[in-house]
């Protein structure tokens, strides 16, 4: 493999993304923060504000993603596309 001139690029700031979610899923998110809100004693205003800590917990406890970016880091023995 061709070593680059360019090393990792290292990007920490937040990426805007837009999606348009199906309506029954905007329903679940909705019913997923009252009770989150319930069970935390606590109103949230937004649920929008719950994907982030949703994906973050999805991709941390994959553990199909795990051995593939285990796998990765093993055979280029560098950080992965997104600078982990």
């Amino acid at each position: 493999m061709t070593k680059l001139k360019l090393g990792p690029i290292i990007d920490d700031k937040p990426v805007k993304v837009t999606i348009e979610l199906p309506a029954p899923l905007h329903r679940d998110l909705v019913a997923y923060a009252a009770a989150l809100g319930r069970e935390q004693g606590q109103t949230i205003g937004d649920p929008t504000k719950l994907i982030v800590p949703m994906l973050e917990r999805f991709i941390a406890t994959d553990r199909g993603f795990a051995r593939a970016r285990r796998s990765d880091r093993e055979k280029f023995g560098r950080t992965n596309a997104i600078g982990e």
